[in-house]
């Protein structure tokens, strides 16, 4: 009987690391972290979901509504001080990021809320909301990807389409 019941517990003990294990999810989290030459350090954490012969805009990240900009919680993004994105100040501190896809822009959300599954986006809660032009990038990615430059040009990449945003120290 103690074997049955040792037996159990290392196995539901087992089934929980699994749970929490989040690099085996199929959109595994990454992280993008950079100091920008002005000062900035930008950290992004995100989730990378796939395209698995989705079509970006219609199966996934549907033009025209709120997009959790990655997958599973949601997507923060933190500068360690007061910051212009797109011309536009933001006060240091951590966001959730969120955006609308469209056609030929996208508008990006600053949620004062980050600590929430992405799903969970309410416009009340909004800091910031800008909108950036669509780019085309000729390297596919399968594969969500968020990259950031020295230079402060933070890239949103999947499929064919690259959404930057430029974000700089506030003076």
């Amino acid at each position: 009987m103690r074997v049955l019941i040792l037996t159990i517990l290392t196995l539901i003990g087992q089934l929980s690391f699994a749970q929490t294990d989040k690099s085996k999810r199929p959109s595994p989290p990454d992280n993008t972290k950079v100091t920008t030459t002005d000062g900035v350090t930008i950290d992004i954490n995100y989730s990378r979901p796939s395209l698995k012969g989705r079509k970006l805009g219609v199966d996934i990240a549907p033009v025209g509504k709120v997009w959790r900009t990655g997958a599973n919680e949601a997507t923060t993004i933190e500068f360690n001080k007061d910051v212009l994105v797109e011309g536009k100040k933001l006060a240091a501190g951590k966001y959730g990021l969120y955006s609308i896809p469209g056609e030929h822009e996208t508008t990006l959300m600053f949620s004062k809320v980050w600590d929430q599954w992405g799903t969970k986006y309410d416009a009340k809660d909004d800091a910031l909301r800008v909108s950036v032009s669509n780019g085309t990038s000729s390297n596919a990615q399968e594969q969500f990807k968020i990259s950031a430059t020295p230079e402060g040009t933070v890239s949103l990449e999947w499929g064919e389409y690259v959404v930057p945003f430029k974000v700089k120290a506030s003076n």
